[in-house]
């Protein structure tokens, strides 16, 4: 049905959820879109991904239709093809259309990363299409609901050499290893010198993890601000307003 995983997937011209649809306190947000660099910033492809966006929140149907067509091609029969070089799956409309577009092309496999892990859920999970595998990406709001015994997941390493000292499996030569390899997988970074250095040497995973508690630390903070100790002495009586003179009677 498929061609193995070993095989150079397909590449799918699809939509992106770049410029408006990122995860604002995901660590992969923080280094200001780590997916987006390099030929994502050339004017042609970045303005091709912002049309594609608009395909889809115009015209869903129309999109849909179209993704289907495309698909027809005969080089994609028995083939891999990766859902997004880039962006996610930002709606439950969105997600649907693609199992949509997925069943009605039964002789394709399609893949993915994903951050999206309570949408997958309720949507994917319950009753995945045959021909459909994902990864669940770190580095996103969601990653405590992870569980890589259980779930196929993806982090991003400073390097190759951290992959292998972490006993994760590096998808270097073959994306489709992400879906069809071991439940833990390692991606290098892009070897982009000032990514790199906010990077820090962590993985996306932990970089995550300081976030989470960073805006924790600071969602308590500003509660305590808010809290007042009326059972303090000086405060334990409320000041009440004087009452308004009233105007005397003619």
């Amino acid at each position: 049905m498929a061609s193995t995983a070993s095989a150079r997937p397909h590449q799918l011209r699809s939509v992106t959820a770049a410029f408006g649809h990122a995860a604002t306190y995901s660590a992969s947000f923080n280094i200001r879109g780590y997916q987006y660099t390099g030929r994502f910033l050339f004017p042609a492809v970045k303005a091709k991904h912002q049309a594609n966006l608009a395909f889809v929140l115009d015209d869903m149907a129309g999109w849909e239709t179209a993704m289907l067509a495309e698909l027809s091609a005969p080089r994609h029969d028995n083939g891999w093809v990766r859902i997004h070089d880039s962006g996610d799956f930002f709606s439950d409309e969105y997600l649907l259309a693609w199992l949509r577009i997925i069943r009605q092309r039964p002789n394709v496999t399609f893949y993915c990363y994903t951050k999206e892990v309570e949408r997958f859920r309720r949507l994917v999970e319950t009753d995945p299409p045959a021909n459909f595998r994902w990864t669940y990406s770190y580095g996103g709001t969601q990653d405590a609901d992870l569980d890589p015994e259980r779930d196929h997941v993806t982090d991003v390493f400073a390097d190759e050499a951290g992959i292998t000292q972490a006993g994760w499996t590096s998808q270097e030569e073959c994306d489709t290893d992400a879906v069809s390899g071991p439940h833990r997988i390692g991606t290098p970074a892009r070897r982009v010198p000032h990514l790199l250095r906010r990077q820090a040497g962590r993985r996306f995973s932990e970089w995550q993890a300081e976030v989470d508690a960073e805006h924790a630390n600071r969602r308590e903070r500003k509660h305590l601000r808010l809290v007042v100790d009326y059972t303090r002495p000086d405060l334990s009586e409320r000041p009440t307003a004087e009452p308004a003179d009233q105007p005397r009677a003619a």
